[in-house]
């Protein structure tokens, strides 16, 4: 006997005899009524993800399915295989702490088992760059398939999209003009079909991104999950997964520096979730990848809004595909591409985008010449309180507090702030800023806290937004003049950490700054005292906290990071 280059002879389980591993193998496959005819197909493994603590995954089933029938109509023999699935809301302390896990779940077992190729079949927010960070590293022939967006439901006349206006009626809530029973039905009319977030949040970035990088197939980042063209998407994906046996293609041709670079503008320019930011930098730190943030600022600065979607305007994502999808935003960006970048079909961009589109409603996708904004919607601040960086997201911001300084208001971790947020006594006024301490990767795990709730009692007086400044995320449905992502982190000795009620904070969106208005000597001072909160003794979240990166490394585990790339 002879080892076949790939089936289900491949990566053989070692017993000290290949001949009796191969031999057990097959006898083993044969159990699952599969003929030798079958068993003598190369495989193309099917990542699957579903659970019945994820909703953005209720799909899941008719997309197996889908693929593994296009996976046998190309000649190969599909095997679908479950990792952990990742349910946003589902998740203490969040889904963001278990990303680098399914990450790590994905590329051992896309390495472990006898596969050729792989279709990743994800969409809930960390569950599609968790797949792609593992591809990645496994750097097999991979197809990233999302599950989609939800379509929207209706409430009095009005449509209504997961998550955006589930945070808007909630400060509508918390300010008294929405009652608890109109609350209680809007909650049941938020979320009313399979998908993900229905506006430009995370999953929907994310899917765009995967789509930009090439990892995706064209034209199918905005598919909504419950369209019939979702699952004709899959079928292809099956087939094409096929198609990549033959061509060899891997990961690491896809993702390249002007891949990335390609994705960060179609993040800047669709107004998309400030995450992507932290998992795209993951991704290309897989492969060595390092984009800097005064490069990101250029682009961003280069690179106007063009898609009119909530949260930075009106549109939800089946508007979205409707309108022409990522293939429309891609033309309107093309002199700003690189178009030398090849997707999982071999495609060159220049290729793609050489083809007109039948259709694009401008109403929701501008020309490049009439955006809704003319800079991109994220950039990096530095200064004195985030040495190594924060994340703004000025497309969804107020304008008015752009330039901005205000006395501080801290609270010192997340239960503080549950605490005394809403509490009538709280001393705190409209041009305060609000301060959030120790919610970042090492105290936290980072999750989405940094939308912190305007103070109940000025709610009431009609404050829509403050400035908020905190070293955890945000969701990317959410909006507000918001600075995340603060690096160091409190809980690694951070200027961050040394903020103290009333001390002064300066905000410049046109400086690209963030600033603690007190004396380096006194920072200095504060910090000599630092202590960091204690470690986890035991499992994954001691194997986090010892090991996760920051936000501008992109909080992944710093042993899985790429060599730099040359």
């Amino acid at each position: 006997m002879t080892d076949k280059p790939h089936g289900i002879g491949g990566g053989l389980t070692n017993y000290g005899d290949p001949d009796f591993a191969r031999y057990l193998r097959r006898s083993f496959a044969r159990s699952m009524g599969l003929s030798t005819e079958m068993l003598a197909k190369p495989i193309v493994g099917i990542a699957m993800t579903p659970s019945g603590f994820n909703n953005c995954h209720r799909s899941m089933d008719d997309l197996v399915e889908a693929v593994s029938r296009g996976v046998l109509a190309a000649g190969a023999l599909p095997r679908p295989f479950p990792t952990i699935s990742l349910g946003e809301v589902f998740l203490n302390p969040t889904s963001m702490m278990y990303r680098n896990l399914m990450a790590m779940d994905t590329e051992e077992m896309i390495g472990a088992q006898p596969m050729d190729a792989v279709v990743l079949i994800g969409g809930c927010d960390k569950t599609v760059p968790a797949q792609l960070m593992g591809a990645a590293s496994a750097n097999i022939p991979a197809i990233q398939l999302v599950t989609g967006p939800m379509s929207t439901g209706r409430y009095h006349g009005q449509r209504l999209g997961a998550c955006t206006d589930c945070r808007s009626f909630w400060g509508k809530y918390r300010a008294g003009t929405v009652s608890e029973t109109q609350i209680t039905e809007i909650e049941s009319q938020l979320s009313v079909t399979a998908g993900t977030c229905a506006v430009m949040g995370t999953a929907s970035t994310m899917a765009c991104i995967a789509e930009a990088l090439g990892m995706s197939l064209p034209g199918t980042a905005a598919i909504p999950a419950v369209n019939a063209h979702r699952l004709v998407a899959a079928e292809q994906s099956g087939t094409a997964a096929v198609r990549l046996l033959t061509t060899g293609i891997r990961p690491s041709q896809v993702i390249t520096h002007k891949s990335v670079e390609n994705a960060l503008r179609v993040l800047m320019c669709i107004g998309g979730s400030t995450n992507a930011i932290v998992h795209l930098t993951a991704i290309a730190g897989r492969l060595g990848i390092r984009i800097s943030a005064e490069r990101m600022n250029q682009i961003s600065d280069e690179t106007p809004v063009l898609v009119d979607l909530k949260p930075v305007g009106e549109g939800y994502m089946e508007d979205f595909h409707a309108a022409g999808g990522l293939g429309a935003v891609l033309r309107e960006l093309k002199p700003l591409l690189h178009l030398d970048t090849m997707d999982v079909e071999g495609t060159i961009l220049a290729d793609r985008l050489a083809e007109p589109l039948p259709y694009v409603d401008r109403s929701i996708i501008r020309p490049f010449n009439d955006p809704v904004s003319p800079v991109g919607g994220l950039i990096t601040l530095k200064g004195s309180l985030a040495p190594d960086g924060a994340i703004f997201k000025r497309a969804a911001a107020t304008p008015q507090l752009f330039e901005s300084e205000g006395r501080a208001v801290v609270f010192t971790s997340l239960d503080d702030m549950a605490a005394r947020v809403d509490d009538p006594d709280l001393d705190v006024a409209e041009g305060d800023i609000l301060v959030l301490q120790n919610a970042g990767p090492h105290a936290a795990g980072m999750p989405e806290a940094g939308y912190l709730s305007i103070p109940k009692k000025l709610a009431q007086k009609g404050v829509k937004d403050m400035v908020r400044i905190s070293d955890a995320r945000m969701s990317g449905t959410a909006f507000g003049t918001i600075v995340l992502h603060v690096a160091p982190e409190a809980a690694i000795g951070g200027p961050l950490a040394a903020v103290r009620t009333g001390d002064r904070i300066r905000l410049s969106v046109a400086n690209k700054s963030i600033d603690l208005l007190v004396p380096a000597e006194e920072i200095a001072r504060r910090l000599a005292g630092f202590a960091p909160p204690p470690k986890p003794k035991r499992g994954y979240k001691a194997l986090y906290r010892n090991t996760v990166t920051q936000a501008p490394e992109g909080c992944d585990f710093d042993f899985l990071a790429g060599d730099a790339a040359p």
